[in-house]
């Protein structure tokens, strides 16, 4: 009898170790803390603030017409080239100006894109209230993903990555040059799409250099993924995509767009 006891000795030890060891990586496991749930907070920053550049001055109703070979995309007439969430584009169209008009939703070409140069005016109200976030915003969005943000960055301190001309949350402009609120600004934008591979991986990813009022404010930017408000850029599979302008629905004044024209690359 002794000898059969001494003989499951060493069983019933390695069964007891084996519970216990497994007992401890399951509570151990138990005891890892959830990630923080990502806030828009997390992924903005303040530092450094881009120098502001002074545009050279040009009439007030001067515009860059466009080239034999582009397509216009708003003539000053109407709004037949864009669409709503609902179908019709809802903006006010007024003495050759289009505006936002809160609530309706973001607007879109009818027509998609890949490899462009678009040129786009835009002018903040003359008597714009609110600060930060909250005065004037409102983005250009390449193939409805990659955000060049719009804002008053006119003596109008926010995170440098969210002012205007900054491919949203990833790069700030080089510098800061806006026109005071009233006169209209200029982006010329040159963009290349992003490739992607069959199995929907990236094969090479989006570049962006844009000009605001005759001014390099972003120099062949490689983007590192979409533009989100909260969490990280990211990279899903897409084809050619549509030209988006975005209503904020901030309560300040809305802003302005006319003269846009595109040629594709």
């Amino acid at each position: 009898m002794h000898k059969h006891i001494s003989l499951l000795k060493p069983f019933f030890l390695l069964s007891g170790l084996a519970f216990f060891t497994g007992a401890y990586a399951q509570n151990q496991q138990a005891q890892v803390p959830e990630p923080m749930p990502m806030k828009s907070q997390m992924t903005e920053y303040y530092e450094p603030v881009p120098k502001v550049v002074t545009p050279g001055a040009v009439p007030s109703n001067w515009v860059v017409p466009p080239p034999s070979d582009a397509m216009v995309l708003f003539d000053g007439k109407d709004l037949s080239k864009w669409k709503g969430k609902d179908g019709e584009a809802k903006w006010t169209v007024s003495d050759g100006v289009f505006t936002v008009v809160k609530g309706t939703g973001d607007i879109e070409t009818k027509e998609t894109f890949e490899d462009y140069q678009l040129h786009i005016e835009f002018k903040i109200p003359v008597d714009i209230q609110g600060e930060g976030q909250y005065r004037g915003n409102s983005g250009i969005f390449m193939q409805g993903i990659y955000e060049v943000q719009l804002l008053d960055s006119y003596n109008n301190r926010t995170y440098v990555n969210g002012q205007a001309g900054s491919i949203y949350k990833q790069s700030p402009p080089l510098v800061n040059a806006m026109r005071k609120p009233g006169e209209w600004n200029v982006y010329d934008i040159i963009y290349t799409a992003p490739r992607f591979k069959e199995d929907g991986s990236l094969h090479s990813p989006a570049r962006i250099t844009v000009i605001q009022n005759g001014i390099v404010i972003q120099n062949n930017f490689t983007l590192t993924g979409n533009t989100p408000n909260v969490g990280l850029p990211k990279y899903t599979k897409h084809g050619k995509g549509p030209i988006k302008l975005q209503d904020h629905n901030d309560p300040s004044k809305p802003i302005s767009f006319r003269n846009i024209w595109i040629r594709n690359l």
